[in-house]
C-alpha cells in the first residue's frame, strides 16, 4: 500500500426536526443526509510496529481526540488485528461547521482499514463501530444521501433532484452537545414521512436556538437569505442555499465578507470513498 489518497465527503441536513428525546439522553431526529463533493482526503501506510500514528492532521485538534485515530483504535480492537498505521489527513472542511468532517474522516479510516489491513468486516459491522464515534458515522460508512432516523443511523437511501449549494462557514464553531442541551430547544416536532416532507417540505429545530446564540451565524443566515433559501446545516455553524447550478451557486457567493469562508458543492446520491473502495478492490483482485 502506497498511501493513496482516500476521500471523506462532507454532508448536508437539508431539514432536522427533533422529536423526542431518549431516556439516555439522545435525541430522536428525522432529517435528509445529502452528501456532497466537498471533501477531505486521507492517506494510510501500515506499519509493521502495531504504532496507530497520525503523520499529518489539524493542528488544533489533540491526537487524544482525533476521529481518526479513534477510529483505528476501536476497529483494530474489533478485530483483533495487531497492525499498524500512518494517517495523513488533509482538511477541507470545516471543524464545528455542521458538514460532518469528523464523522465523514472516522467512517473513511474504518473503511479504508478494513481493506488495508484485510479485515473483511461487512459495512454493518464497521457501521456499528463508527456509531460509538458518532451518529453521522454510518451515513458516510453506507455512502448514500439518505432519510434518516432514530438518532441519525437509522438509514433509508434516496435519490435526491440534482442540484448545487453555496455554504458559508462564519469562522466560528459550534459545539453540537450544547446545542442539544439547550432548554431552548423544540424536542416534540411531529413525525413525518418521506412523502410528507416532499410534499410539505421541513426546517431546522436547531437554526433558532443557533443564531439565538451567535451572532456570527445569525449574520451569515442574513447575508445568504438575500441570494437564496438560506438554511442552518445540523447544528450549524455552516449556513447554505441551494441552486441549479454551479454558476448561480458561485455567483451567490460575490461579495463574501473576508473573515468568512464559503464552498460551491455539488450534491451527491452516492458517496466518492464508495467509489474509491472499488477501485481498490479491482486493483487488489487485478495483483491476485
Amino acid at each position: 500500500m502506497n498511501g493513496a489518497a482516500w476521500p471523506a465527503p462532507a454532508k448536508l441536513n437539508l431539514f432536522l426536526h427533533v422529536t423526542g428525546r431518549r431516556d439516555d439522553g439522545y435525541h430522536e431526529l428525522q432529517t435528509i443526509f445529502q452528501l456532497i463533493d466537498l471533501a477531505d482526503t486521507l492517506s494510510f501506510v501500515p506499519r509493521a510496529d502495531g504504532v496507530i500514528h497520525r503523520v499529518e492532521g489539524p493542528a488544533d485538534v489533540p491526537a487524544a481526540e482525533d476521529l481518526c485515530l479513534r477510529a483505528a483504535r476501536r476497529l483494530r480492537e474489533a478485530s483483533g488485528s495487531a497492525t499498524g498505521v500512518d494517517i495523513r489527513l488533509e482538511k477541507r472542511i470545516p471543524i464545528q461547521g455542521g458538514l460532518g468532517g469528523g464523522s465523514s474522516d472516522a467512517a473513511t479510516t474504518l473503511v479504508a482499514l478494513n481493506e488495508i489491513w484485510g479485515l473483511h468486516l461487512p459495512a454493518a459491522a464497521l457501521a456499528e463501530i463508527g456509531l460509538g464515534l458518532g451518529a453521522d458515522v454510518p451515513l458516510f460508512v453506507h455512502g448514500r444521501s439518505a432519510w434518516g432516523e432514530g438518532i441519525g443511523e437509522v438509514l433509508t437511501p434516496m435519490e435526491l433532484p440534482e442540484k448545487h449549494f453555496a455554504i458559508v462557514f462564519p469562522g466560528v464553531g459550534i459545539a453540537t452537545v450544547e446545542v442539544f442541551q439547550a432548554p431552548e430547544l423544540t424536542r416534540k416536532t411531529p413525525k413525518t414521512t418521506i412523502r410528507g416532507f416532499l410534499r410539505a417540505g421541513g426546517h431546522n429545530d436547531c437554526e433558532p436556538v443557533v443564531a439565538g446564540r451567535s451572532p456570527e451565524v445569525r449574520r451569515a443566515l442574513a447575508w445568504l437569505a438575500e441570494k437564496g433559501d438560506a438554511r442552518l446545516t445540523g447544528t450549524g455553524s455552516s449556513v447554505f442555499a441551494a441552486f441549479a447550478d454551479r454558476a448561480a451557486a458561485q455567483a451567490s457567493l460575490a461579495g463574501l465578507p473576508p473573515e468568512w469562508r464559503g464552498f460551491v458543492a455539488r450534491g451527491l446520491d452516492r458517496s466518492p470513498l464508495q467509489e474509491r473502495l472499488a477501485a481498490e478492490r479491482s486493483r487488489v483482485s487485478g495483483q491476485v
